[in-house]
């Protein structure tokens, strides 16, 4: 028996944004019988509230998964596009917020962990912005961010979906930054295969690539 718990932002709720199945749907649809999932994850949130949906978790849950930064990113990804004049001022941009999201990423990890139960993580991953200047550089953001969720993962032998991999068509997006429904299939497979693999007790691992 396994309950399943999705932590985070709208990856994972993603209900405002398809017609049919959102994400913890798609997921209670392929899991075996007498398994659960539960969402936990709200969209809008940032890594910083993942404490706060933790105190929800329920009591019988076996493994979390946690899809948060995008939101903390897209803040940055924001400012930038209103235009900077200073190379030098991007980069000075980017290391603070890179501080202060492995601050807060480090702390939601670490609160996760203290339930007691398996944690996988994933990344973010990259958006399908229409213009190519925007979606450059919301890349360029996002590879600072997900360097962060990566090096905590590893930091804590946590296995990681790496989202970059999984979600890289057009078709994955039901918007350029929210999952489609057949964004949603993938990411729910990806998810099973993380858990099919802690039963299994195969070692830390990046699922995606």
């Amino acid at each position: 028996m396994e309950h399943i718990v999705l932590l985070g932002d709208s990856i994972f709720d993603n209900r405002a944004y398809v017609s049919g199945p959102d994400v913890v749907a798609q997921l209670r649809a392929a899991i075996p019988a007498g398994w659960h999932a539960t969402l936990l994850a709200v969209d809008g949130n940032l890594a910083g509230h993942i404490p706060d949906q933790l105190e929800k978790l329920p009591g019988d849950a076996t493994f979390l998964v946690i899809s948060a930064g995008g939101n903390n990113a897209l803040q940055l990804i924001s400012r930038l596009g209103q235009g900077v004049e200073l190379y030098a001022e991007v980069l000075i941009d980017l290391a603070y917020e890179q501080a202060a999201f492995e601050k807060e990423y480090e702390a939601a990890v670490r609160t996760a962990l203290g339930k007691g139960r398996p944690v996988g993580v994933c990344t973010v991953y990259y958006p399908k912005f229409p213009e190519p200047e925007l979606q450059e550089s919301a890349k360029a953001v996002l590879a600072v961010f997900n360097d962060v969720i990566l090096r905590t993962a590893f930091r804590h032998h946590l296995p990681v979906i790496d989202l970059r991999a999984v979600c890289d068509e057009a078709a994955d997006f039901a918007n350029p930054i929210e999952p489609s429904e057949h964004g949603g299939e993938k990411i729910v497979r990806a998810i099973l295969e993380l858990v099919r693999r802690r039963r299994s007790n195969e070692t830390t691992f990046v699922l995606g690539w």
